[in-house]
């Protein structure tokens, strides 16, 4: 299922090669946020709540 997805890289992912990526429309479809390593697309992925991912965003935001 999440082979057809699409996803994208964060914005804050943009320094020294440690990106996330996240399915967007699978979290408006479901409420699931999918979060993997862009440099592991087959590897594992985190499952989020909205507030989960909120959590992961505002982190990302303060190490910048």
């Amino acid at each position: 299922m999440t082979e057809s997805l699409r996803w994208i890289k964060s914005s804050y992912s943009e320094n020294g090669g440690q990106c996330i990526e996240w399915a967007p429309e699978h979290a408006l479809a479901t409420g699931e946020f999918l979060v993997r390593d862009s440099k592991d697309p087959k590897g594992p992925q985190l499952t989020l709540t909205r507030q989960g991912f909120a959590g992961l965003v505002e982190f990302a935001k303060s190490q910048g």
